[in-house]
């Protein structure tokens, strides 16, 4: 992994801080925290980031991306990304998101948590 992403503000936080607003979701920066992410879910996130660093934008160019580092898809468990599979792993995980929020609040992805009550 390459440290000088570690020197650059996070574009990623920024945005979603300022979706809130933009959007009319105040939800929506906090959706991943109603459950824990899978560690393909984690790789998926890195891979996407190293990405959009590098300055792809648009589905092609980003399934280019995460298929040449390689990245596994948490759906299928492969790495052949294409630009369809890209949308349709993005959607799929986001509404998984939003359930888990839902269903959870934004407590449900704290210390490994996956979501699940007490009692």
């Amino acid at each position: 992994m390459r440290h000088e992403m570690k020197d650059k503000p996070d574009a990623f936080k920024a945005l979603m801080a300022n979706a809130k607003f933009d959007l009319g979701r105040s939800d929506l920066p906090h959706q991943s925290l109603g459950r824990a992410l899978t560690p393909e879910e984690e790789a998926l996130a890195d891979g996407l980031m190293q990405v959009y660093a590098e300055g792809a934008s648009g589905p092609a160019a980003i399934a280019a991306g995460l298929a040449k580092r390689g990245v596994v898809s948490p759906q299928s468990g492969k790495a052949d990304w294409t630009a369809e599979s890209v949308a349709r792993e993005l959607a799929a995980l986001n509404a998984d998101l939003d359930r888990a929020y839902a269903e959870n609040g934004s407590g449900g992805g704290h210390g490994g948590d996956t979501g699940g009550t007490s009692t």
